[in-house]
């Protein structure tokens, strides 16, 4: 077992001499593979920059780099070592950010993950209204798959996330957040296009654009067409709505998409968004926290905000 003076067999404190200058220089000369690029970026002479390699290989008693005539070569130590110093660095970045928030009145901040869908429909008007009566309140916001949110709470790397209803949260305390409704979108000419309403299973013939796989939404699409006995026909798949949006427009196929994700412009000219009638179309947003987790009163505040929005229009 490692003592407590002591990581890997380096002890304490040689690790404690590194430095952000020569962490930043490792994270260069790891990804450029060139001592010169890599000083140039870090605006240290080529000697200076060699010195600190060298120190830091002295201070880990570890070959970091190979040295070739035509640049370096990471050795597993290095590739290793500069995937801890990047963390570091992002840290150090964070603080700095932290500090000058603090500095200038901002009295928390809170760290949210949230899925397209609610970034797309509801979160720019919600969290507006949370931050405008809560002003000193800083919000960091990332958007992911709702898999990921989840997986970003139960790993301490969120204090909130929000995602879809049909993605399992065992691990996290829910509450209802925002309610949607899926529409199959198609272009004006499409033979759908008349029609006031359609059953998933009248589409199936058709070619879908999609989203990547990984998403909550082709999730309940695909599952709901092998409940259905049939493959959905998926001719593309995108990253965003916009890009299902655009790749509806040129003819690409049909897609299925929440009604407040669609652009009004596009639905005021070429595009039709026509209502699902299966019971799957409506969906519900929810909003999580890690379970007995203890949230600061800021993040306390914004969960509490988040959760009382569920019957608004």
């Amino acid at each position: 077992m490692l003592s407590e003076t002591e990581t890997l067999g380096v002890p304490m404190h040689n690790v404690l001499q590194l430095d952000l200058v020569s962490l930043r220089l490792l994270v260069l000369a790891a990804e450029s593979e060139n001592l010169t690029k890599a000083a140039d970026s870090a605006h240290l002479t080529v000697s200076a920059a060699s010195k600190r390699l060298a120190e830091l290989e002295r201070i880990t008693d570890c070959t970091l780099f190979v040295r070739l005539p035509r640049g370096l070569q990471l050795t597993p130590a290095g590739r290793g070592l500069a995937e801890h110093a990047r963390h570091i660095l992002e840290s150090a970045q964070r603080m700095a950010h932290d500090a000058s928030d603090f500095s200038n009145g901002v009295r928390g901040h809170v760290r949210l993950f949230a899925n397209t869908s609610a970034v797309i429909q509801f979160l720019p008007k919600d969290l507006n209204t949370f931050l405008s009566a809560n002003p000193h309140v800083r919000i960091g916001m990332e958007e992911a798959l709702s898999e990921m949110t989840i997986q970003a709470v139960e790993d301490g790397r969120a204090d909130i996330g929000i995602f879809a209803d049909n993605v399992p949260a065992p691990n996290l305390d829910l509450r209802p957040y925002r309610r949607d409704r899926l529409v199959v979108l198609v272009p004006r000419d499409h033979p759908l296009a008349q029609r006031s309403s359609v059953r998933f299973t009248e589409t199936l013939d058709c070619d879908y654009v999609a989203l990547n796989q990984g998403s909550s939404l082709l999730k309940r699409i695909s599952d709901a067409a092998h409940s259905a006995g049939k493959g959905l026909k998926v001719r593309i798949q995108v990253s965003s709505f916009d890009g299902i949006c655009r790749m509806i427009d040129a003819g690409l196929g049909i897609g299925i998409l929440p009604l407040g994700s669609v652009q009004p412009a596009l639905l005021e000219s070429t595009l039709t968004a026509i209502p699902l009638q299966d019971p799957w179309a409506a969906r519900t947003l929810f909003v999580g926290v890690a379970s007995g987790a203890r949230l600061s009163p800021e993040a306390a505040n914004l969960f509490a905000f988040l959760t009382s929005l569920e019957d608004e229009a």
